[in-house]
């Protein structure tokens, strides 16, 4: 009988057992062996192939959860449905960590936070003071489309200097 496992994942796994076995090679030598068995594996279609034929033996998602040591709504998303399912799902995830996750460093001005901070107060201090005029804000939107609300205190630049309506603690826009 043959091996369950890819013959990629299946000579990744031999050349980490012969660093083993063996004791040689060095510790960066085992590091890159740990790490190619690793992503060997993740790439390896033999979990979902190990997952169907689990449910084709009437197991249920909390049981492959167990053995898989996920909660049953990650196994459900990792494994469930078809192939097409599955791969539209995964190219969702990658699509979403090809996105900038956090905010940009170069935005004009300061954050509600970065303010609030600077003087002392609470965010909502900071919004207050914007909506009493002692403090200028708009909204800056990114080509991504993220938008980011930015204050200007005394003292920096704003190069858009018509200031945003802020809405007040009721939600009400100044007009």
């Amino acid at each position: 009988m043959g091996s369950f496992l890819a013959p990629t994942t299946a000579a990744a796994l031999e050349r980490l057992l012969t660093l083993h076995t063996d004791a040689v090679g060095s510790p960066l030598d085992r590091l890159r062996a740990i790490r190619s068995l690793q992503a060997a594996l993740d790439h390896d279609p033999a979990a979902l192939t190990a997952v169907r034929g689990a449910l084709a033996a009437d197991s249920s998602w909390e049981q492959i959860a167990d053995a898989t040591g996920l909660k049953p709504a990650a196994a459900k998303w990792r494994w469930g449905g078809t192939d097409g399912e599955i791969r539209e799902r995964l190219e969702a995830g990658r699509k979403r960590s090809v996105r900038p996750s956090s905010v940009p460093t170069d935005l004009p001005g300061l954050s509600v936070a970065e303010a609030a901070a600077e003087r002392g107060v609470s965010a909502q201090a900071i919004y207050l003071q914007v909506h009493r005029g002692t403090l200028v804000s708009r909204t800056v939107t990114l080509p991504d489309g993220r938008s980011y609300k930015r204050v200007f205190p005394a003292g920096t630049s704003d190069p858009d200097s018509s200031p945003d309506p802020t809405p007040d603690l009721n939600g009400d826009v100044p007009q």
